[in-house]
């Protein structure tokens, strides 16, 4: 059985290969017309990225990725997939990616409706746990959902059916990662009224409120749990205190601005919500190794 299943894996995954090398031709991520799925092609390594990501599911097709999520580190490979339950910031390279052998993923942002409008059709009963899940997980894929990343790909060659067929595939992926190792706190994540859920929100809170200052025991109280309780949770989940995750959304962002809209240091630091250029410089070099300055520089230059 097992031979079986090794043999359609590869079958599945030699079919991925040729599809990702012919729409992703070069070196990027690329955005498809399928809402929410892009393709990620890398051929050179010694570089590290940073982004805050979505919920999503990321398979990779060829190559091996390390994913710092928090911290705690991810590594994985061909066949593997990662699951994101909430939106994190998270630091990543390529291990040893080359033109002849490229890094190949497919990435798909996962539905939260979606989620919990499957939950009632689940062989198991998706009875909360008193213990937080961790944001993210990996898993090997088996052969059922790699074929539905598959057949996916395969639409963006017919999109004539991509209307229609697209919704369904993508519902069944989400029902199949359901099913799967990292299903359980996948919904509760999403599931209202579990302690996992209120970190969830609180997540999405400080996301789009990441520029002014944080009050954590006012963001406790937001989501009904007491400060004590919310710094635990939200530890298990995201690997960071809500200091940490509050400070690395903001300088994530503003190294992104730099790289991204070419701003100068003390836009991006003011942009991000820092009042002082000093406490910037410090705790960017903290996290990045270098000052703003030298690091927007060595970056742009190794991304030309």
């Amino acid at each position: 059985m097992k031979e079986d299943t090794g043999i359609e894996l590869a079958r599945v995954n030699r079919r991925l290969k040729e599809k990702l090398l012919r729409q992703a031709p070069s070196s990027d991520v690329h955005a498809t017309r399928i809402a929410g799925m892009a393709f990620s092609r890398a051929e050179e390594g010694n570089q590290t990225y940073t982004c805050f990501g979505k919920p999503s599911v990321t398979v990779v097709v060829q190559g091996t990725k390390c994913t710092m999520l928090g911290s705690r580190e991810f590594r994985y490979g061909e066949n593997q997939y990662i699951v994101a339950g909430v939106g994190m910031p998270s630091e990543f390279y390529i291990v040893g990616p080359s033109a002849e052998k490229p890094f190949l993923a497919v990435t798909l942002e996962l539905d939260r409706f979606l989620i919990t409008q499957l939950a009632s059709r689940l062989p198991w009963s998706p009875a909360p746990s008193p213990d937080p899940c961790q944001g993210a997980a990996i898993a090997t894929a088996e052969p059922d959902l790699l074929n539905a990343f598959l057949r996916l790909v395969e639409l963006l060659e017919k999109p004539e059916q991509t209307a229609v067929l697209a919704p369904m595939i993508i519902r069944e992926i989400h029902y199949l990662l359901l099913l799967g190792p990292y299903g359980r706190s996948l919904l509760e994540l999403n599931t209202s009224g579990t302690q996992s859920n209120q970190i969830a929100r609180a997540i999405d809170w400080l996301r789009d409120n990441f520029k002014g200052s944080l009050q954590v025991y006012e963001l406790a109280n937001r989501i009904n749990m007491s400060v004590s309780t919310f710094h635990r949770h939200f530890k298990a989940v995201t690997g960071l205190s809500p200091l940490q995750f509050h400070k690395q959304l903001r300088l994530y962002e503003a190294q992104r601005l730099m790289l991204a809209e070419d701003k100068r240091a003390s836009e991006a630091a003011v942009s991000v919500g820092y009042e002082s250029a000093t406490q910037f410089n410090r705790e960017y070099k903290r996290l990045f190794g270098e000052p703003p300055h030298r690091d927007r520089v060595r970056r742009r230059t190794f991304l030309q």
